[in-house]
C-alpha cells in the first residue's frame, strides 16, 4: 500500500507540473483540465503516505513538493470561491439583458429537451455550439420569438448560431486562424439605445482524439482578444473556450482584452463533462468589459450534451461601479508571446476536423 500511495504521489507532482512548461502538445496542456481533480487527489495521497508509508528522506522529499502544490493550487482556485456578489442601487433601475450560451454537441438528437430550456428562461440571446444542419432544421420553431439570428451551418462540430429577440445593427462572422472555425461579433441595441457587443468562440481543443496542438485554439483565443480590445463597447465574451478559466492562455486572453473574468468570486461554475461529475471544469467562460455589470452567472440544466449551458444576466453600465480596478494589463513580454501564439494559430494545418 505503501508503494501504491508513492507512486500515484510522483504521478500526481508530474501531471502538477506538465502546465508550467510552454509546450503546446496536448500531453503538457490537458493536465490544466484537471486541477480540481489534482488538488484533491494530492491531498488524499498525503493522508494514504502518512497512514502507509516509511517515513524516510522520499517521504518527506515527496511531502514537501505535494504541499507546495497544493498550496499552488488553492491559490489558482482561490479565485473561484463563491462570494455573495455585491448589489449596486443603480442595477435596479437599468435593463437586464439575459444571454445563454449553449454547446449542444453535434450528434445530440435531444432537440425537445434543449428547446423547453429555452422556453422556459427565456433569454434575449442565445447561442447554439457546434449545430449543424439538423439542429439548425429543429431550431426553426423558436424564430417567430428570435426574428434576429445568424446561421453558420457546419458538419465539423464547429457550427454556430445565434438567436435573439434584440436587433442586431451588424453582425460579423470571423475564421481568425482556419477557415471552419468561426466566430460571431454582434453588434446589439436596445430599445433604450444602449449597445452592446455579444462575441460567441469555440476554439478547437488539445487532445489525444482532436487537435494534437493548442496552437489554433491559442491563437484564435488571442485574435480574438484583440479584436475586443479595439471595439470600444460594452462587451460580453461568451462560449466554449476549451481552456479552464485558471490557465495561463485565459490569464492572457484576459490582459490582451482587458476584460473581466465572470466567474471570479462565483464559484467553479463547471460545465464539462455533463455526464461524468468526476472529470467536469469550466470550460464555457464568460469574459466582460467594465461597462458591464454582470448580475448573475449560473450553469443551467442538462440537455442531452456533454456541455451544460452556461446563462448570465447583465446590465450596461457606463458608470463601471469600479470595475476598472478589475481590469489586468499585459506587460511587454506577454504581448510578444501573444503575437507568437497568433503566427502558429495561423500556420498550423489540421487534418482532424471533417467538413
Amino acid at each position: 500500500m505503501d508503494q501504491f500511495f508513492l507512486v500515484l504521489s510522483l504521478l500526481l507532482i508530474i501531471l502538477s507540473l506538465l502546465p508550467f512548461i510552454k509546450n503546446q502538445h496536448w500531453i503538457f496542456r490537458v493536465p490544466e483540465f484537471l486541477k480540481i481533480q489534482l488538488f484533491t487527489l494530492k491531498i488524499t495521497a498525503i493522508i494514504g503516505l502518512f497512514v502507509f508509508a516509511k517515513k524516510d528522506t522520499w517521504f518527506w522529499l515527496v511531502i514537501v513538493f505535494l504541499v507546495i502544490l497544493i498550496i499552488y493550487h488553492a491559490y489558482l482556485l482561490a479565485n473561484f470561491i463563491k462570494l455573495k456578489p455585491k448589489q449596486h442601487k443603480l442595477v435596479k433601475t437599468l435593463k437586464e439583458i439575459k444571454v445563454i450560451s449553449a454547446n449542444i454537441y453535434q450528434f445530440n438528437k435531444e432537440f425537445e429537451r434543449f428547446k423547453n430550456l429555452i422556453r422556459k428562461e427565456k433569454p434575449d440571446i442565445f447561442v447554439t455550439i457546434e449545430s449543424n444542419k439538423d439542429w439548425e432544421f429543429e431550431l426553426r420553431d423558436l424564430e417567430n420569438n428570435y426574428p434576429y439570428n445568424e446561421k453558420i451551418t457546419l458538419e465539423n462540430t464547429y457550427g454556430m448560431h445565434l438567436y435573439a429577440k434584440i436587433p442586431i445593427l451588424k453582425i460579423t462572422t470571423h475564421y481568425f486562424v482556419a477557415d471552419d472555425l468561426p466566430s460571431i461579433e454582434a453588434l446589439f441595441k436596445t430599445e433604450s439605445g444602449e449597445e452592446f457587443v455579444v462575441f460567441c468562440v469555440h476554439p478547437p481543443p488539445p487532445s489525444p482524439t482532436e487537435e494534437n496542438t493548442s496552437k489554433e485554439r491559442d491563437g484564435d483565443l488571442m485574435c480574438i482578444a484583440k479584436r475586443v480590445k479595439e471595439i470600444k463597447k460594452p462587451t460580453l465574451v461568451i462560449g466554449d473556450f476549451n481552456t479552464v478559466a485558471w490557465s495561463r492562455i485565459s490569464k492572457l486572453f484576459q490582459k490582451n482584452s482587458e476584460l473581466i473574468d465572470g466567474r471570479t468570486g462565483r464559484g467553479i461554475l463547471a460545465t464539462y463533462h455533463a455526464k461524468y461529475w468526476l472529470f467536469r471544469a469550466p470550460l464555457d467562460l464568460v469574459f466582460h468589459s467594465s461597462t458591464i455589470f454582470l448580475k448573475e452567472l449560473k450553469v443551467l440544466e442538462y440537455i442531452g450534451s456533454d456541455h451544460f449551458p452556461i446563462c448570465c444576466i447583465f446590465c450596461i453600465n457606463t458608470s463601471n461601479f469600479n470595475q476598472e480596478k478589475q481590469v489586468k494589463t499585459i506587460t511587454t513580454e506577454e504581448e510578444k508571446e501573444t503575437f507568437s501564439l497568433i503566427k502558429k494559430g495561423k500556420k498550423e494545418d489540421s487534418n482532424n476536423r471533417n467538413t
